[in-house]
């Protein structure tokens, strides 16, 4: 495999979309919260994966916000985008939407941020290819990164 030393932001970006069917759902017709944090783990795994050209398993989630349902029948489009690099861990930024098609309604449910490390084959962290932010959005979410690290890592040293 090619040693890649950094890539654009921009060229690991994934978009993932999905109907709500029944068995996901709970019993108010309200998608449920667990199969959409499952949801986001896959599409940000897929954008360390892809910005690394490695298998890339979960380090961390930030908090998660609920802050709109998503019905029986809607789609939820996720968007995630490598937010920073650092070292062997990766930080994404996934943006959830749920959508009616037949309102064509759209709004913003929620934002994640996750944490992957990308393994070798016998499941050792590995060091990943910088990232190159190119747009306004991509320089602030690469500043923003540096400060949610930082915080992550003040928790963690609290909890020792």
């Amino acid at each position: 495999m090619e040693l890649i030393l950094e890539k654009k932001v921009s060229a690991s970006t994934i978009i993932m979309t999905e109907l709500v069917l029944p068995q996901h759902t709970n019993q108010l017709g309200n998608l449920l919260g667990g199969q959409l944090m499952h949801w986001i783990d896959i599409c940000a795994a897929l954008c360390a994966a892809k910005h690394s050209q490695r298998i890339c398993v979960t380090a961390s989630v930030d908090k998660i916000d609920f802050h709109h349902p998503i019905k029986l029948g809607e789609v939820v489009s996720l968007t995630a985008s490598l937010n920073r690099v650092f070292n062997t861990s990766i930080e994404v930024g996934v943006k959830v939407f749920g959508e009616s098609y037949k309102t064509g309604k759209r709004i913003h449910t929620n934002t994640a941020y996750l944490t992957f490390v990308g393994v070798d084959e016998e499941g050792r962290p590995v060091k990943a290819p910088q990232a190159i932010p190119e747009t306004e959005d991509e320089k602030r979410r690469f500043e923003e990164a540096l400060q949610r690290r930082e915080n992550r890592l003040k928790f963690r040293r609290k909890d020792i």
